[in-house]
C-alpha cells in the first residue's frame, strides 16, 4: 500500500470521526517490541460480577502447566452477566485482549 493511499484513509476516518458517522474500519497496528495485542492469562480469582483477577502466564513445552509471570490485573468475562455474579472456575486459562481501557476475555462457566 503506498503512503498517499495510507494518508488518505487516515484523512477520510478523520473526517467521519468529526462528523459523528460511523467508521467502517478500524485496524491495530503493532511494531516488534510493543505490547501484545492479545496474552494468556490464568483467572485467579473473581472480583464482583464478571469482573476476574487475572494473572499472565508464560505457555510452555507440551505437557506442563503454564508458568504465571507478572502480577494480577482486572479482566471483564463478555461470555457472562454484568448483572449477576460470575461463574468461571479459578484457575481457568484464558486469551485476554485489550478494548479500549479494559482487558477482556469470552468464556462460558
Amino acid at each position: 500500500m503506498s503512503s498517499v493511499n495510507v494518508n488518505d484513509s487516515a484523512e477520510v476516518l478523520e473526517r467521519l470521526a468529526r462528523t459523528g458517522l460511523p467508521a467502517a474500519e478500524q485496524a491495530v497496528v503493532t511494531s516488534p517490541g510493543s505490547i501484545a495485542a492479545a496474552m494468556a492469562v490464568k483467572v485467579k480469582s473473581l472480583l464482583a460480577y464478571n469482573f476476574y483477577n487475572v494473572r499472565a502466564v508464560q505457555i510452555n513445552e507440551p505437557g506442563t502447566i503454564p508458568t504465571e509471570i507478572g502480577s494480577d490485573m482486572t479482566a471483564v468475562n463478555l461470555a457472562e452477566s454484568f448483572l449477576q455474579a460470575g461463574q468461571l472456575a479459578a484457575g481457568t486459562i484464558v486469551v485476554i485482549c485489550r478494548v479500549g481501557d479494559k482487558n477482556v476475555f469470552y468464556a462460558k462457566a
